[in-house]
């Protein structure tokens, strides 16, 4: 039922929205499913967990990872000038609905498409080695630099699976990844058409 629940809410009501602000500013966006023409193939996830120095993995519902993406239907919209916009859904080889990580969903299309940028768009203002020090903001930086920060230990939060989709990403094939500020008016439009950036 949560299931369900999850996908009615992020196919139904926020895809839909997103579609329809797209449109009215003369867009021509189409709102798909993860689940359409098999876009995102999933598995369930089983998380981690340490217990008395023992790990052990726990069912935590219909919470999927993401094993392939068929993007055809992607490229057939994009042919015919449509902007597709995808919902974090995906469904398994016996037909089972789970909810995946947009961030992940985002990573895995990026890299079927051979994507040259992918975009991540946030509410925080970006990447620091250490959140509660401004001063520690980092700007750049490159993938093996990243994946070093993340085994420090210094990154926690939800900036954490942010920069592993960035590495997974540039890994991939795409050539780079931007984490923006989505609260700033034209963020994209700052970041990649201006000399500086944000």
């Amino acid at each position: 039922e949560t299931a369900a629940v999850a996908e009615m809410v992020l196919a139904g009501k926020i895809n839909t929205e997103i579609v329809s602000l797209i449109n009215q500013y003369g867009g021509r966006a189409v709102g798909l499913n993860g689940k359409d023409s098999d876009l995102i193939v999933a598995k369930k996830t089983l998380a981690t967990v340490y217990e008395n120095g023992r790990s052990q993995e726990v069912d935590i519902g219909f919470v999927g990872d993401v094993t392939k993406v068929n993007p055809k239907i992607l490229y057939d919209l994009i042919d015919r000038d449509y902007l597709p916009i995808v919902a974090p859904v995906g469904m398994d080889e016996n037909c089972e609905t789970y909810n995946i990580n947009a961030d992940d969903a985002a990573c895995a299309i990026a890299r079927a498409v051979g994507a040259d940028k992918l975009v991540f768009l946030t509410d925080v203002e970006g990447l620091y080695k250490d959140f509660s020090d401004k001063s520690s903001f980092i700007s750049r930086i490159t993938a093996s630099d990243a994946e070093a920060l993340v085994s420090s230990g210094e990154i926690g939060g939800g900036m954490l699976p942010k920069l592993n989709n960035c590495t997974a990403a540039v890994k991939g094939g795409v050539n780079r990844v931007h984490i923006l500020d989505g609260r700033i008016p034209h963020c994209l439009l700052l970041e990649i058409f201006t000399d500086h950036g944000i």
